[in-house]
């Protein structure tokens, strides 16, 4: 059994879509990050960043419990726990690395501080709401670009760097995106909200 804490962000998204994509058992424990649950001592000693989400993993390696923090490392563990979303080694495994750490890199946090001066800042910074949208955008012109030949991120298989990136697309409206603007992720977006398993974890926790 996993323990997942976790809240209704891009980042806790990504770990329950893949439970539910590598149909792992896992009990939610929500941590309301609106009323800073995350900064509990009970949590810190999970997550030590206070960041959403963290896993406990009651079947670790040896069979020893382990706990993980950071969304990138869990999924990276999970995959590997199941031998699945992530290729086990070659050219195929460092593919969906590099796109997994654009999502950890760029397509997350530039994405994330557009979302808090086009939405949350208490008063309007026109130059910060141009520098985030600006580079939204750029990102969405990559990932276009790379979905331009390839069914999924990295290629014909469904992966990790798949479901890290999804979560954050699917805020679009959010980053003031229209999909239509970018076909080959529009297209990507509906094929990936259309799988059950996506649909399940996108609704976590509920």
């Amino acid at each position: 059994m996993i323990d997942l804490y976790t809240w209704g962000t891009p980042n806790g998204k990504k770990v329950s879509i893949a439970l539910e994509e590598l149909g792992l058992a896992y009990r939610v424990i929500p941590v309301d990050i609106h009323h800073n649950q995350q900064f509990a001592p009970d949590f810190l000693k999970i997550s030590p960043n206070n960041k959403i989400p963290a896993i406990v993993d009651h079947d670790g390696p040896g069979g020893a419990p382990l706990a993980l923090f950071e969304s990138g490392a869990i999924l990276i563990y999970l995959a590997e726990k199941c031998g699945q979303l992530l290729a086990a080694d070659g050219a195929a495994r460092y593919q969906t690395l590099q796109w997994l750490m654009f999502q950890m890199g760029g397509f997350g946090p530039m994405l994330g501080q557009a979302h808090h001066f086009l939405r949350y800042a208490p008063e309007p910074v026109p130059y910060a709401q141009k520098r985030y949208h600006d580079e939204t955008l750029r990102l969405y012109r990559v990932l276009d670009t790379q979905l331009a030949g390839n069914r999924f991120v990295t290629g014909n298989d469904y992966s990790i760097a798949d479901i890290a990136i999804y979560p954050w697309a699917a805020r679009h409206e959010w980053h003031h995106v229209d999909l239509a603007a970018f076909p080959n992720v529009a297209r990507w977006y509906a094929e990936l909200g259309a799988r059950p398993a996506v649909q399940r974890g996108m609704a976590v926790p509920g």
